[in-house]
């Protein structure tokens, strides 16, 4: 068994001190994974994304990379899947310099779609950017990302399919799964679906959700145990699994600590 627990962006102590503090901070936490955010554009440069991978490998911290979040590749607008796809390209590349494996992202929305529909669009965008993996000789690979929100494309299913038929990886969203399912969760179930992933990227944060899905994303803490995360972490260790749960909590580095915190009790 082999977890890895870390902050979806810089923790919060050294939030305006870029790339390379943060990873050294998850080092100081005693964390060890750490996923770096290109929120609205992939800006870094070459020789940041090759510093980040040098230290993460020499601190131990295993990086993935979430893409920005303005991708749709189910679009309307030709236009606007031409930047999503170059997007996650980008982000690609940069994960690639920085030896981070998964490249995060939400794939898009329904729209006027039927799920069938978008399924073929975003299986054929995804087959591009996976020949563009190749092509180019990059460790990176895609992982599109569950998502909370019941007007978005990335149900498990879909994902699953999508991982199948093109050789993308996934990101389980734990939280968008009970979200988007109306506050229920099997994680033995979910589980048994990911038995042919030898390694499993995954978020983790407490949630609100209404009618429609995902609202907001919480704090452990705050969330009152929605979704609950002691059978996620009993699940985990009865199986043995080989896994990266990143934090996506407005405290980050802090539920990474209290979920670290609660694995150790539990393997005592």
């Amino acid at each position: 068994m082999r977890i890895f627990l870390g902050p979806a962006g810089i923790p919060t102590t050294v939030k305006n001190r870029g790339v390379i503090e943060g990873i050294l901070e998850v080092s100081r936490l005693n964390l060890n994974a750490m996923e770096i955010q290109f929120t609205y554009g992939v800006n870094m440069k070459d020789e940041v994304a090759r510093e980040a991978g040098r230290v993460s490998e020499e601190r131990g911290v295993l990086l993935s990379v979430h893409a920005p979040y303005y991708v749709n590749l189910n679009s309307e607008e030709e236009e606007k899947v031409r930047k999503s796809r170059e997007r996650i390209i980008s982000s690609l590349q940069k994960a690639d310099l920085m030896k981070a494996k998964y490249v995060v992202f939400h794939a898009g929305y329904y729209g006027k779609s039927s799920p069938e529909e978008c399924y073929e669009r975003v299986k054929n965008e995804v087959e591009d950017i996976m020949k563009a993996v190749r092509m180019n000789r990059w460790k990176s690979i895609p992982a599109p990302e569950t998502t909370g929100r019941k007007n978005q494309f990335g149900e498990l299913d879909e994902l699953l399919r999508l991982s199948e038929e093109t050789g993308c990886s996934i990101c389980v969203d734990f939280a968008h799964i009970y979200a988007r399912n109306g506050g229920k969760i099997d994680y033995g179930e979910i589980f048994d679906r990911l038995s042919s992933f030898d390694h499993i990227h995954s978020h983790f944060s407490g949630i609100e959700f209404g009618k429609s899905g995902e609202r907001r994303h919480l704090t452990i803490e705050s969330s009152k145990d929605n979704p609950p995360l002691k059978p996620l972490i009993e699940e985990i260790i009865k199986r043995d699994l080989s896994i990266t749960i990143i934090s996506e909590s407005p405290v980050l580095e802090q539920d990474s600590l209290l979920m670290k915190e609660m694995i150790e009790e539990l393997l005592r």
